[in-house]
């Protein structure tokens, strides 16, 4: 990544800085930004990287985690603490790289399944009994792992 550059010349993405007093610089704009806004570029789905300001280390997921601690804190959480209490499970397990794949797949197909049309056409019921045989699912994976609520 150039230095000068606001744009990572590989992918095109938007570069916020953060600085060591915890601020965000969208280099795009040339302004600092919050969480919040940072949450609505994803909201947005607009490709970005937070990097630190002194090293040039890519702090993405890290300030993706922090927005989700955030909403989790706020509002109606999305995680259970038996879910939780899983995904730390298979920190060093030896399925620990095929959790998050298994993971993104799984929030893939959910996000297909929100398109506006499917959304018009599912009701409450049927989006319930969805979430139900997909935490079946789940939990029966987890099981032959040995993980267990």
């Amino acid at each position: 990544m150039q230095k000068n550059s606001t744009k990572d010349p590989k992918s095109s993405q938007r570069v916020i800085k953060k600085y060591p007093n915890r601020r965000l610089y969208d280099t795009d704009t040339s302004t600092y930004i919050t969480l919040a806004e940072i949450k609505q570029l994803v909201m947005d789905s607009e490709a970005f990287m937070v990097v630190d300001a002194k090293t040039g280390d890519d702090l993405t997921r890290s300030i993706l985690l922090q927005i989700i601690l955030e909403e989790e804190a706020n509002g109606s959480p999305m995680f259970t603490t038996p879910v939780l209490s899983s995904i730390i499970r298979f920190y060093g397990h030896a399925m620990q790289g095929f959790m998050g794949g298994y993971l993104e797949k799984n929030m893939q197909a959910l996000m297909e399944m929100q398109a506006p049309m499917v959304q018009g056409v599912m009701g409450n019921n049927m989006f319930q009994q969805m979430q139900e045989q997909m935490q079946k699912q789940t939990e029966q994976f987890l099981g032959t792992f040995g993980l267990k609520r």
